[in-house]
């Protein structure tokens, strides 16, 4: 890499939804921008979280400067206490990002060892060759940041998630004055938020859902619970605008939802009633139904969030009841569809009304529609442009819309988490690969090439297991007693018992008519392993994992 040239390797969130993270990089300096992660798939069975693969940031380990983060999603920040393990830099963000990733520090016990820095809109901080800029912008999260970089061959605009909204809830639209500033100056590099690059028009602004939400406040009967994303303030914001309005007490459920409520009231960027209006959840039964409002987690579905423990009738404290009215303040991310259907159906098979998007304004996305992003593009005029945030279809929608409103086609750059892309102020091209596999949380276990383990998972959630059991004279090689067989996921009960004296008989016969002058136990077993594969597939058409465990006696 020459002296005059950028490097910019995206580890995670181009061509994909979440795992937001990307390293710009100068000479001897290196910034990280964003930290975040992604939720497992449905088929990724016992994985926790998926996180970005840091093989690239232990590199170039000497170079980094800091983390630099703009807004406090578990996409943008949630990877955070694992990548400060590992690297001992600063972090910089807005008072409520650096809030909510402060109290997940301390949940890693991380406090003594993490550098948090608080910058404010308009605020510059210098990291080695580059100087990094923050201005506000609208997002679903208060305190939401774009950041200039300035770096030695011009300035590289990453918009972070973003939309224009001229009414949002906290009274802070997007900065317009320094987006112009910027423009006028000139952007080498433009990289903006694509996610609603299909979607055509302006977003509709947050404020919209007020208007929803008082209507259905006036009407419902009784309680009213609310699921949205815990990060969401601004739409608690307005739940808990709503219900004082209409003189009712608000209850907080979820374990994110009552730490992200914490720290944003805290902070300043939630505003709550008095304490007598806010009810712990081990206290509902105290009041009438039709005084509470529940807000609470669940909105995708997720499998331990409050709303999915309340629709299977799991919940500690609160259970569904005639006239309940149930809002989901939220769109399926997609993969989360079947899981959010499910729930809706439960909730309403116990008799709640359950709204949501498909039949009410209940949500507005927080990402800007085609108008919004067209806006950014003609007033930060880049020389290049590069979509990020989002699936390959949003950031081929983006080039679509940038070569609308005149940037030059040829200037335009639509790379893929683990792209190299080298950037100078004549050209921008991807170069290079680096591994961008995931990694990931189990439990207690963080690590990556963990797809092996998947696909068995995977193969024994389709197939199921056999395990064969076989006690061996050491002397003859004869079976001491029957093959002890064992179907686990296999075949239904209907069809295991005839089956199983077929395997018992093939099992035997794999044994004692063997051809192996002094069989070992190793031996036995990998026959029995061939033997059963063979004939299980010609009699189910299926390949379960087969464990053979012979002892020698």
């Amino acid at each position: 890499m020459t002296s005059d040239t950028v490097r910019i390797v995206s580890i995670g969130g181009i061509g994909e939804i979440g795992k937001n993270c990307t390293v710009i990089e100068y000479g001897d300096d290196a910034i990280v921008l964003d930290c975040g992660i992604t939720f497992p798939d449905a088929d990724m069975f016992g994985v926790d979280l998926v996180l970005p693969n840091f093989s690239y940031l232990r590199e170039i380990r000497h170079k980094l400067r800091a983390f630099v983060i703009t807004h406090g999603h578990e996409d943008h920040i949630g990877a955070l206490p694992y990548a400060l393990r590992e690297f001992d830099v600063p972090v910089f963000g807005s008072r409520l990002t650096m809030g909510l990733v402060g109290v997940k520090i301390e949940e890693a016990g991380l406090e003594e060892k993490a550098r948090l820095q608080t910058v404010a809109a308009r605020e510059s901080v210098t990291l080695g060759a580059f100087r990094c800029e923050w201005f506000h912008v609208c997002h679903s999260i208060p305190d939401a940041m774009g950041i200039a970089v300035h770096t030695p061959i011009g300035t590289i605009v990453h918009t972070g998630d973003f939309k224009l909204d001229h009414t949002p809830v906290d009274g802070i639209p997007p900065d317009f004055q320094t987006l112009g500033r910027l423009g006028s100056d000139g952007v080498l590099l433009l990289m903006s938020d694509s996610t609603y690059a299909d979607h055509p028009g302006h977003t509709p602004s947050e404020a919209q859902i007020a208007d929803t939400f008082a209507r259905i406040f006036e009407v419902a009967p009784g309680r009213i619970i609310v699921a949205t994303f815990s990060s969401l303030i601004s739409r608690v914001q307005q739940v808990v605008d709503a219900a004082h309005e209409f003189g009712r007490r608000v209850c907080f459920v979820g374990r994110s939802m009552e730490r992200n409520v914490r720290v944003a009231s805290e902070l300043g960027y939630l505003h709550l009633p008095e304490n007598d209006l806010i009810v712990d959840s081990s206290d509902l039964g105290d009041f009438p139904a039709e005084e509470m409002v529940v807000i609470c987690t669940g909105s995708q579905g997720e499998p331990r969030s409050a709303l999915v423990r309340i629709a299977n009738r799991d919940h500690r404290f609160i259970d569904i009841i005639p006239d309940d009215t149930v809002i989901v303040s939220a769109t399926a991310i997609p993969g989360n569809e079947e899981a959010v259907n499910k729930t809706i159906d439960r909730l309403g098979r116990q008799g709640a009304r359950v709204l949501y998007e498909r039949l009410l304004p209940v949500h507005v996305s927080g990402h800007g529609s085609q108008e919004d992003l067209k806006y950014m593009l003609s007033t930060l005029q880049p020389k290049f442009f590069m979509p990020v945030h989002g699936e390959f279809r949003h950031l081929e929608e983006h080039r679509r819309l940038a070569v609308q409103v005149g940037v030059d086609e040829e200037n335009i750059l639509v790379a893929e988490s683990g792209s190299v892309v080298h950037l100078t102020a004549d050209g921008i091209d991807v170069v290079d690969s680096t591994d961008v596999s995931n990694v990931f949380v189990d439990g207690l276990t963080v690590s990556g090439g963990g797809d092996v383990t998947l696909r068995d998972r995977r193969h024994l959630s389709e197939d199921g297991v056999v395990v064969a059991v076989v006690n061996v004279d050491r002397h003859s090689g004869k079976c001491l007693a029957e093959p002890d067989i064992i179907f686990r996921g296999f075949v239904y009960p209907p069809e295991a018992d005839a089956l199983l004296d077929r395997v018992r008989n093939a099992v035997r016969s794999a044994i004692e008519q063997g051809d192996h002058p002094d069989p070992d136990p190793e031996y036995l077993q990998d026959k029995i392993r061939k033997v059963l594969g063979r004939q299980l597939y010609r009699e189910t058409r299926r390949r379960p994992v087969i464990l053979p465990i012979v002892t020698e006696v």
